[in-house]
């Protein structure tokens, strides 16, 4: 059965639409490109030139921590402001059914109903990075619509799941007092992506402490243990910038040379908190901007989807060619035996698949 296909004209008229920012020809357009429906690129191909306005912004966190209702909680902080507001909340697949299990929507009901907000739910789909695989270019379609700030939630933390920070300009990782016991294991990624560490429902036991060991971390990490100790006997400890103390100061020094993940505490339920999380997303841009760190992670980002696109064609290719999997299957006795190698299997394939690998595109999913 053939796939559906979307006319030139019918992908004219959808564009019009979401020009004039009709709200449906927005969900049209981010459905189509969630499911890499035919005319997807060609969309993402027509808003590529506007990319680029708005702020993309991270959270993440272990599942508990509080992630939707900080995001509910941003959101409504930026409609305050005058600001629009994309929300990609990224929801675990079902095993069942494989769809989204829908949650984050639900418990962003606050806010559903702001004309000045787009709400969207996605599945992660088996997506190893905490992310659908479709979430940046989902993305791209919300910054092309013109949102200001768009918040991209996901499932959750772990060394596996650190795609957001090649997909957003500020990460930041939300931590609730009883994750104390898990950062040991997380440091290393968490170090590595967090812009803004969280400490979300701060009114709980243990908020104090897992604070300063996350700031206790991160002066480690900034090398300030024992900077400042006279080299003789004699030393009052009380006045030793300590490594906790250390990240303290430098996340609030201004115009510093480099960027100290502030530690915030919120309690995210009763709206407490958020004032401060949002002025830290906005030094933290700045620094972005000042430093030309911005450009170089954006720059960084449009390879990588190079990459994605390239990988993504392929993949379909090669395995959509019956020719190519028929010849696959003949060289499966002779790969049994072991007088053929898969090395040497792959070698032959990508050769001889040269013509297939440069075919043009359709012109329903040119992106052009």
């Amino acid at each position: 059965m053939t796939a559906p296909t979307t006319s030139t004209a019918q992908l004219d008229r959808l564009l019009a639409d979401f020009d004039a920012r009709q709200p449906a020809a927005l969900a049209r357009a981010v459905s189509i490109v969630e499911n890499h429906r035919p005319g997807f690129e060609a969309i993402l191909g027509r808003l590529h030139p506007r990319l680029g306005r708005a702020r993309r912004i991270g959270i993440t966190g272990p599942p508990g921590a509080g992630k939707s209702t900080l995001t509910t909680g941003l959101a409504a902080h930026y409609r305050q402001a005058g600001l629009t507001v994309g929300i990609i909340a990224v929801d675990p697949t079902s095993p069942f059914t494989g769809g989204a299990l829908l949650g984050d929507r639900i418990r962003m009901e606050a806010v559903a109903l702001d004309p000045g907000i787009f709400i969207r739910s996605m599945a992660t789909r088996g997506s190893l990075g905490g992310l659908a695989a479709t979430t940046r270019e989902v993305a791209d379609v919300l910054d092309a619509y013109g949102f200001d700030r768009i918040l991209i939630e996901t499932v959750g933390v772990g060394q596996s799941e650190l795609d957001i920070a090649r997909t957003a300009d500020t990460s930041a990782v939300v931590l609730v007092p009883e994750s104390g016991d898990a950062i040991q294991t997380m440091k290393a990624g968490l170090m590595e992506i967090a812009d803004v560490f969280i400490i979300n429902k701060a009114d709980r036991p243990g908020a104090d402490r897992l604070r300063h060991e996350v700031e206790l971390m991160l002066g480690l990490r900034m090398g300030q243990i024992f900077r400042n100790v006279p080299a003789h006997h004699g030393v009052d400890l009380r006045k030793v910038n300590t490594p906790a103390r250390a990240a303290r100061e430098a996340a609030q020094e201004a115009n510093a040379p480099e960027w100290t993940p502030p530690v915030l505490a919120t309690k995210a339920d009763r709206g407490e908190g958020i004032d401060a999380v949002a002025a830290a997303f906005d030094r933290h841009f700045d620094y972005l901007e000042q430093s030309g760190a911005l450009r170089e992670r954006r720059r960084q980002r449009l390879r990588e989807r190079v990459i994605e696109v390239v990988e993504r064609r392929v993949r379909e290719r090669l395995w959509g060619d019956e020719r190519t999997n028929a010849w696959l299957d003949q060289q499966l006795p002779a790969l049994e035996s072991g007088a053929l190698t898969p090395f040497a299997a792959a070698a032959e394939l990508l050769e001889r698949s040269g013509e297939l690998l440069v075919q043009e595109p359709t012109s329903t999913t040119r992106g052009h």
